[in-house]
């Protein structure tokens, strides 16, 4: 069985359609890239998946359990984490309470614990503020902890909102456009890091990203969506080479 599975989900908005027809497998401790041109609908199915767009027809189903249609803070419960094309910190916290605010959502002490300060809530307040800088360590912000979200170099938020994302225990892990804005050396940093989380964390992860060479080295698989539709799936070297693919990015006549 899949972790993931997406049947024929399509999404109209005021008679457009901005995704058709679209089908995807994700399976345990996968790593899938999801690219297309500028407008071809990527971050639109990553807002059926993730609950913020209810999708006009399809399914999407998670473990064999059906989740379209379902609310983002059901969808996050149920394992699913995602990241966004533009940055969503909270940029008047700091680092460190921006990670724990993920572990708030699985924390067990009720309201009126919180109220009474009870030894269990302190007790899972400090094992919350331990994995939270456990989890800014792997990305190298853990010397950040008490600096506000805001005044992070750019780079450094694109990695903290991974880490925030991380923190929710998630089976599958969606990156929007996560090297968008990094310069070079940062980029390469984020492919191995990337590739490192799959693997430490046994997780599955699906990927927009325009940085083709980033794409290409840390997928497993690849879908390729253009105008709404995927118009070719494969391994990295057999997308590299589909016709279909080069006139979609480069226009008609490229590949020939």
């Amino acid at each position: 069985m899949s972790l993931l599975s997406v049947e024929n989900l399509t999404i109209t908005f005021g008679g457009l359609t901005a995704v058709s027809d679209v089908n995807i497998e994700i399976g345990e401790h996968q790593l899938i890239g999801l690219i297309g041109p500028n407008g071809a609908g990527k971050t639109t199915l990553f807002n059926m998946l993730t609950g913020v767009y209810k999708p006009t027809q399809g399914k999407i189903s998670l473990n064999g359990e059906r989740i379209d249609g379902t609310k983002p803070y059901n969808i996050t419960s149920k394992r699913i984490a995602r990241t966004f094309q533009n940055i969503r910190l909270f940029p008047e916290l700091t680092v460190l309470q921006n990670v724990m605010i993920s572990f708030n959502f699985q924390a067990k002490s009720g309201l009126l614990a919180s109220i009474l300060n009870t030894p269990a809530q302190i007790f899972e307040e400090i094992k919350m503020k331990k994995d939270a800088i456990d989890i800014l360590k792997i990305f190298k912000l853990d010397d950040k902890a008490e600096e506000l979200a805001k005044n992070l170099p750019y780079g450094q938020q694109r990695r903290l909102e991974i880490a925030r994302a991380l923190a929710a225990k998630p089976k599958l892990l969606l990156l929007d456009e996560p090297a968008a804005g990094m310069n070079p050396q940062e980029t390469a940093e984020l492919t191995e890091l990337i590739r490192w989380i799959k693997d430490e964390f046994k997780i599955s992860i699906l990927l927009i990203e325009h940085d083709m060479k980033l794409v290409m080295n840390v997928c497993e698989y690849i879908y390729v969506l253009s105008f709404g539709q995927i118009i070719a799936k494969g391994l990295p070297k057999e997308i590299q080479k589909n016709p279909q693919v080069i006139e979609a990015y480069l226009g008609k006549g490229a590949a020939q």
